[in-house]
């Protein structure tokens, strides 16, 4: 047998002997704690970064905020586009739910409950900017994966008891 026919023969080995060794390696690398969490900061990081601009103090909105609701942003429903009906509330609102959910799901505090919100903030979100759908269905599928699989390991959540996938 020549040395090339035994480099084939023992190609299939090779390979499905690097595959398993890759398999194990991104076994080893991606850990369900650390998934839970980079998954926790991955999501908090763009809501915290809209919210707290629209803030000028500690509850003291900027008036930007509030000129975005009443002006330029829009409910893109059958009939509409519609305005956003008390644009004050919704600017507030948003404005506390962008800075406060994201501090929960770092912190792993609540972390279903602010995962749960920001499921409610991207829906109402999609509706205002309706092109923006790609970026909103990966908010929207990490925050169903955190609300499903719960805040992991590095939590406070998990020290006070939060330690099943779903409850």
């Amino acid at each position: 047998m020549s040395n090339q026919q035994e480099v084939q023969m023992r190609s299939p080995d090779t390979v499905v002997s690097a595959i398993r060794m890759a398999k194990q390696l991104v076994q080893q690398l991606a850990q369900p704690w650390l998934v839970q969490l980079v998954l926790r900061l991955a999501l908090a990081l763009p809501f915290y970064k809209s919210g707290i601009l629209k803030w000028d103090g500690f509850l003291q909105l900027k008036d930007t905020a509030i000129d975005l609701f009443t002006d330029e942003f829009k409910l893109h429903l059958p009939g509409g586009p519609y305005s956003f009906p008390h644009p004050a509330v919704f600017a507030f609102l948003s404005g506390c739910g962008e800075v406060m959910f994201p501090v929960l799901l770092v912190l792993g505090l609540g972390t279903r409950f602010a995962a749960t919100g920001l499921i409610l903030m991207t829906c109402i979100i999609e509706l205002t900017v309706p092109d923006g759908w790609p970026i909103h269905l990966t908010w929207l599928a990490m925050a169903l994966g955190i609300a499903a699989w719960g805040p992991g390991l590095i939590s406070i959540d998990y020290l006070l008891g939060d330690r099943s996938p779903r409850s």
